[in-house]
């Protein structure tokens, strides 16, 4: 196609336009960093922001919880500065005002038909996390290490992990591994006597606030977004350690691969066994695309693909969303699946419903958590079940969780 002078100037001036359009959205918000906090019934639950120019004119956003760094996938405007969560059905919306409002507005979160979360955004001071004033006497290095905790709501086990660091500014990290999962990155400060810490992802927003008794145990509360509230207890335990994750979940004595249909993306059925989804070594992942939990084993699940695929790996997606709308949940499925790059079939196994997943699985004597991996070898032989993941926030546990994972499939492909 030829394009004349006169075509060329308009799209130079087109995009010079376009350019002047994201500059001015750019420089008509704060850039830098600021500290935000969503207003729950716990209190503050603080988080950072991040507003940053890319070098084209465009105004990028990323999320801050102590290490992590999260960016944040939608970026525009909307009556003020929307920042959008496709993959979590969640936005921000915020607005800048003057003086001591800052920026301020609301968090969004859909689960499911008519079913949403809001909650108010503020805009604080910057400074550390949490504005904690040092107790007299009390250790300067505390909370760290592992502890055994009960949550008051909860049977499961989990594992406190902490650490300190004399950074003012983020001077104590940690997470909590359960059976289901772990806590992800939480970001806080602490006095010597007790700590806050907070994390908030686009899909969780969780606040937690610890006490040190006499006894050196740990009394605590829980809050997670707007309605959940619980006591935790925390006691010292260096070697505490969950149950094995590969022991959990069973593999049902009747159960078969190609027994029951799932609605692939395209609206094509096809069964866990189906050869149309290539492959000699199989592993399902049951998630769903709310799950933080999830995205982080996403992540890994498309790396093994892409690593093993040429050897005979295929990784089966099976994915539990919140509600029975088959074209909401392809939309958010293809949301997980741009973010994370991912290349391997991905079927709609209905409800994140935990008792009607298990009816709809049928494979296994229950699912309990979202993530639940599932290992076949070249002979259509159950190998392995995990239930649960420990993402990057748990540190060496995750590295281990990976070099397993590893050691399995390398051991089924070898196998003849």
């Amino acid at each position: 196609m030829t394009v004349h002078s006169g075509q060329r100037l308009l799209i130079f001036l087109l995009a010079g336009l376009a350019f002047a359009a994201h500059a001015a959205a750019q420089s008509a918000y704060p850039m830098g960093r600021h500290r935000l906090a969503l207003l729950t019934p716990g209190g503050d639950l603080p988080f950072g922001l991040s507003l940053e120019g890319d070098g084209k004119g465009n105004l990028e956003a990323f999320l801050i919880n102590g290490r992590e760094r999260i960016q944040i996938p939608e970026v525009r405007d909307g009556n003020g500065l929307v920042l959008g969560f496709p993959h979590y059905d969640s936005e921000l919306h915020l607005e800048v005002g003057t003086g001591k409002r800052g920026i301020h507005g609301e968090w969004i979160k859909r689960r499911g038909k008519g079913k949403e979360t809001r909650m108010r955004v503020e805009s604080r001071k910057l400074g550390p996390r949490f504005a904690m004033k040092q107790v007299a006497g009390a250790s300067d290095a505390w909370p760290h290490g592992r502890y055994r905790v009960t949550f008051a709501k909860s049977k499961d086990p989990a594992v406190g992990v902490f650490a300190f660091d004399k950074n003012p500014r983020t001077n104590c990290t940690g997470t909590f591994l359960t059976t289901l999962g772990d806590y992800r990155y939480l970001a806080g400060n602490s006095n010597g006597r007790a700590f806050k810490l907070s994390c908030f992802d686009g899909a969780h927003a969780f606040l937690f606030q610890g006490e040190r008794q006499n006894d050196d145990t740990i009394k605590g509360d829980f809050w997670s977004s707007d309605s959940w509230h619980e006591k935790w207890i925390g006691v010292a335990d260096a070697k505490a350690e969950l149950p094995d994750g590969w022991n959990l979940t069973k593999w049902r004595a009747d159960a078969q691969l190609d027994l029951r249909k799932y609605r692939g993306l395209d609206d094509k059925q096809f069964s866990l066994a189906d050869p149309a989804l290539g492959g000699q070594v199989r592993i399902i992942d049951v998630f769903g695309s709310w799950c933080p939990n999830c995205h982080d084993h996403g992540e890994y699940m498309a790396e093994l693909h892409r690593r093993y695929r040429k050897d005979g790996l295929q990784v089966i997606g099976l994915a539990f969303e919140h509600d029975n709308d088959f074209e909401r949940s392809v939309r958010q499925v293809k949301s997980f699946v741009k973010r994370h790059n991912t290349t391997f079939p991905i079927l709609i196994g209905g409800l994140s419903n935990k008792s009607k997943a298990s009816d709809s699985l049928a494979l296994v004597d229950q699912i309990r958590s979202f993530p639940t991996t599932i290992f076949v070898d070249k002979l259509g032989r159950v190998r392995g079940i995990y239930q649960g993941w420990s993402g990057p926030a748990t540190g060496d546990t995750h590295k281990h969780l990976r070099q397993r994972f590893e050691a399995l499939i390398e051991t089924m492909l070898r196998e003849i």
